[in-house]
C-alpha cells in the first residue's frame, strides 16, 4: 500500500491526538488546524502537535479546514456517531471529499481498500473525543498500524 506523506486532525483527545501521535511514532508529517487557543476537553493541545490555529475558538472551523486541507478522512467511532463525527462528515460530502466511518465493527480490509481507491496523500484523522469514546485512542491506533505497518522502534523488535 502506498504511504501517505502527512496525517492531519484537529488535535482534540480521542481519535484526532490518536492519529498525531501515531504520525509522530511513524516518522510521518503531521498537523491541521485546532481552534484559536488550542482548546480541546482537557485544556490547550500540547504543543508537540503541530496544529494550525483558526482565527476563533469554534469547533466546526477547525473541522472544516481539516476536511479541505486533506485528500481523505477516517472518522473512527465507537458505536455511533457524534455531532462532531456527523458535521466532519456533512463537510466532507460538502467538498466531494471521501470520508469512512470506522467502527469496532469495520474490517482492516476495508480500510486498506477505501484508501486504496482514494490514494490520499493527506490523510485526515477524526471522530470521537476521549471522554465519549475510552477505547477510541487505542482502536485508531491498531487500525493505523494494521494498516501500513509497526512504527520503526516497533519493526527493530
Amino acid at each position: 500500500m502506498k504511504t501517505i506523506n502527512r496525517i492531519i486532525s484537529g488535535g482534540q483527545t480521542g481519535a484526532d491526538r490518536s492519529g498525531l501521535d501515531w504520525a509522530i511514532a511513524h516518522n510521518i508529517p503531521h498537523g491541521g488546524f485546532c481552534p484559536k487557543g488550542r482548546l480541546a476537553e482537557d485544556g490547550v493541545i500540547p504543543p508537540q502537535y503541530r496544529l494550525i490555529q483558526t482565527p476563533s475558538a469554534e469547533y466546526q472551523e477547525r473541522t472544516e479546514a481539516n476536511v479541505k486541507g486533506s485528500d481523505a478522512t477516517l472518522i473512527f467511532i465507537e458505536s455511533h456517531a457524534g455531532n462532531g463525527s456527523r458535521l466532519t462528515a456533512h463537510y466532507c460530502e460538502q467538498f466531494n471529499k471521501p470520508f469512512m466511518y470506522v467502527d469496532p465493527w469495520t474490517t482492516v480490509l476495508s480500510v486498506k481498500e477505501f484508501l486504496e481507491q482514494h490514494k490520499p496523500g493527506v490523510l485526515n484523522i477524526a471522530g470521537s473525543k476521549a471522554s465519549t469514546a475510552p477505547t477510541i485512542y487505542a482502536r485508531v491506533q491498531e487500525v493505523l498500524t494494521a494498516v501500513f505497518g509497526p512504527s520503526p522502534a516497533e519493526g527493530a523488535q
